[in-house]
């Protein structure tokens, strides 16, 4: 790596990927936080104790669950991960411009993609029920967002799919670039008070 690439790699391992995991703790409050209502509860938004905002919490918890999506599908492939036609696989080639794990180095040279195999054995449920997990983030990323679906709503096994993936995609990126970095892991978790 040259200077600007080392700039660029530091940024990336300081902010963005950071910002991105951060996003995906924030889809995992939206989602626990909406599981708690039947009913959508109203909501106020208050900045510096002066209301901003009256609606309902799905003006909240919507556009959370959309963009932690969508900063799944964007860490995923990051570390070189794809759906190939309903298989969790690894992408074929980068476009121009793209920035993915392999552009990162240690000692030992470029780091790698991380396989499917290693994804997968992460998980420490069932192999097929990971592999859904992330599929599904590429499914509803890809089409229940960028199209008008019925997906996102009809689908009951969702909720617990996001969840794992959830879990699983900011622990790949601690285990499979911060760590043979030898950069500390970014606290990203966010912190809220019980009702």
């Amino acid at each position: 790596m040259n200077a600007t690439q080392l700039s660029q790699g530091a940024e990336l391992t300081k902010l963005f990927i950071p910002y991105r995991m951060q996003a995906i703790a924030i889809f995992h409050y939206a989602l626990s936080l909406r599981s708690n209502w039947s009913e959508v509860p109203s909501m106020t938004m208050h900045v510096d104790d002066k209301l901003v905002m009256e609606g309902n919490l799905n003006a909240f918890t919507n556009p959370a669950i959309e963009a932690g999506l969508v900063h799944c599908r964007a860490l995923l492939e990051f570390l070189g991960l794809c759906d190939m036609k309903g298989v969790l696989s690894n992408i074929r080639g980068r476009k121009n411009g793209d920035v993915g794990i392999e552009s990162f180095s240690n000692a030992n040279g470029p780091l790698s993609m991380v396989t499917p195999d290693a994804a997968l054995g992460k998980y420490t449920g069932e192999r097929s029920e990971a592999e859904r997990a992330f599929l599904s983030i590429f499914h509803v990323a890809n089409k229940g967002l960028a199209h008008t679906t019925m997906d996102l709503v009809d689908d009951p096994e969702h909720g617990k799919l996001f969840e794992i993936a959830i879990r699983g995609i900011p622990s790949l990126v601690v285990s499979y670039v911060y760590t043979p970095l030898g950069i500390p892991a970014p606290n990203y978790e966010i912190t809220s008070r019980p009702r």
